[in-house]
């Protein structure tokens, strides 16, 4: 696989692009994305600097969960196509230099997996305990459940199997039972079917809720949680048992050790860990757990904070602050503003007569962070939320509880390539309805503007290859400029120059700097910089490249530069 001449691994170089294969692109007309489709704009993800390719569930699947309940660890779903398709997609993607990351579900599997069909035959069966089995409670009013555990997507977690007398645990929907990774059978299966996707020469994985593998030995109940916000029970617990126990950290060890025996010097592989906590909680200490030093669990994790931010300076400083306060010394952060499950940034912070520019400046904080970003697909042109009818919903938690939960298709509606028809993803009838701004959001009309926001990202990810500072650099924010709602902050490589003098010569050759300023103006008014320091411009929505900005100058709305 080749990469940047950089002693950065390629996922630490980045980004890594998210795809929703159902929504990415559809070759043969039947609406719903497939690889052949990925592989077609695969030169499109090179031409953005798109280092790795995130692949939601693509395995074979009943879909009630629309992948994430899977029948079979070890193939391809036919309606993306076959295992010789994803090899070929593999191959393409890593001579351009792009790894495949698969999206890999070890919580539990789909009901008619084989292994759930053997375990709820009987109740001697040898895979009875690979799943979560448990008798009911003797109660007043006859059985009860085993305790109180609630499922996401409604209901208790527990599901009566009349033929065998027992309950099976589902933290998801009924169909998708939980694997009981207590069992050391069950361990070394799981592991085998990672094994069976790196030897593809797959170089990462996606963890899906990593925290949930390892249950409380003696299931107890959940404390409650007051909470106003959503009418799911499940969201009035705190999940103190039900997941983040401490032997999930000892699993994440054996699977890291497994991902380290595929490592070379420039092959290197990489887990990223969705950590999730309770709804609506902001949990940055609990993802960094599952880092740790970054030498024997996950390489990267996931800190939703950024999900749950407002667009201002003080709360971005703050979330972002966070972050990198809670990590250890040797870990590596990485970040993400929108993705499957949640509303698109675009949407969730992006609002009024100024929402264009509130884009780049998302996209400008995203791509000038320390550490990976990660990019969903669409962001890059803007992508909004979709307008999804009741009769148009996909989503089983939105058919739950429409109207009080939109779902999650919203965030899913299929790649805007062009104007023609279904927006250029399909010739037949999209799975889910096309957005109806693709008409003026697509690829097309942005590949042909030079000053799209399409352009601005691809400008933004090859300033971040050219700068060292930029890439793997410390980060220090100014925090004098907060109250004037400007988001400020420097990128600085640990190697320095002899002298002022050897500095200002290389800049003035055009090399790469050592250090390089940031400021966002998080605002519709004019605002100073509060760098005290002038410096020539890099990259800016407001000043042309190589062009003086003084150490006075007053920042444009919404303005986003980066100098030195």
């Amino acid at each position: 696989m080749q990469i940047n001449n950089t002693d950065l691994t390629w996922w630490k170089q980045g980004p890594i692009y998210q795809i929703y294969p159902r929504s990415f692109l559809d070759t043969n007309g039947d609406g719903v994305g497939d690889l052949e489709g990925i592989i077609q704009k695969l030169d499109y993800l090179k031409d953005l600097g798109i280092r790795g390719i995130w692949l939601s569930p693509i395995y074979p699947s009943p879909l009630f969960d629309f992948g994430y309940d899977i029948s079979n660890y070890h193939d391809i779903d036919p309606v993306f196509g076959s295992l010789a398709t994803f090899k070929r997609l593999v191959t393409e993607a890593d001579r351009r230099g792009i790894g495949i990351i698969m999206d890999m579900v070890l919580n539990h599997t789909s009901h008619l997996h084989p292994w759930f069909i053997e375990s709820r035959s009987s109740r001697d069966n040898p895979k009875r305990d690979w799943y979560i089995w448990h008798d009911g409670k003797a109660g007043l009013f006859g059985r009860g459940y085993p305790n109180n555990w609630m499922a996401a997507f409604g209901g208790h977690a527990w599901k009566w199997d009349p033929e065998t007398g027992q309950y099976y645990l589902h933290l998801f929907t009924e169909e998708q039972p939980d694997l009981n990774w207590r069992n050391p059978q069950v361990q070394e299966a799981m592991l085998a079917e990672m094994r069976f996707w790196l030897d593809l020469g797959v170089k990462g994985f996606r963890l899906d809720v990593i925290n949930y593998l390892i249950k409380d030995t003696l299931f107890r109940s959940n404390p409650y949680r007051f909470r106003l916000t959503y009418p799911r029970r499940h969201d009035l617990q705190h999940h103190q048992y039900d997941r983040n126990q401490s032997e999930t950290y000892e699993i994440i060890r054996r699977i890291r050790s497994l991902m380290d025996s595929y490592a070379g010097t420039s092959e290197a592989t990489m887990l990223v860990g969705e950590v999730y906590p309770d709804e609506g909680v902001h949990a940055p200490d609990l993802a960094a757990t599952y880092i740790g030093s970054g030498q024997d669990l996950l390489h990267l994790a996931f800190d939703f904070s950024t999900i749950y931010i407002q667009l201002t300076a003080a709360d971005l400083y703050s979330v972002l602050k966070t972050w990198y306060s809670v990590l250890s010394p040797g870990a590596w952060p990485c970040h993400v503003l929108s993705n499957h499950d949640q509303s698109r940034s675009a949407s969730r912070l992006c609002a009024g007569p100024d929402q264009e520019a509130q884009k780049r400046l998302l996209a400008a904080l995203l791509l000038t962070q320390r550490g990976t970003p990660f990019l969903y697909y669409g962001e890059e042109i803007g992508m909004e939320d979709g307008r999804i009818g009741r009769k148009d919903l996909q989503d089983p938690l939105g058919k739950k509880y429409y109207p009080f939960h939109p779902g999650r298709d919203r965030s899913r509606t299929p790649m805007q390539w062009d104007n023609g028809s279904a927006a250029g993803f399909t010739s037949g009838k999209p799975w889910l309805p096309v957005n109806p701004d693709y008409k003026e959001r697509n690829v097309a009309s942005q590949e042909r503007d030079g000053t799209s926001l399409l352009a601005w990202y691809r400008d933004l990810i090859r300033l971040r290859d050219k700068e060292p500072a930029l890439r793997e650099g410390a980060i220090e924010f100014v925090e004098s400029g907060l109250a004037e709602n400007v988001l400020a902050y420097r990128r600085e490589t640990a190697i320095r120059r002899e002298t002022a003098i050897r500095r200002t010569a290389a800049i003035g050759r055009g090399e790469a700097a050592d250090e390089v300023l940031v400021v966002l103006n998080v605002s519709g008014q004019t605002r100073p910089n509060p760098f005290r320091r002038g410096g020539t411009v890099l990259l800016s929505t407001h000043r042309k490249p190589d062009s003086p900005i003084e150490y006075d100058t007053r920042l444009a709305p919404w303005e986003c530069t980066v100098y030195r």
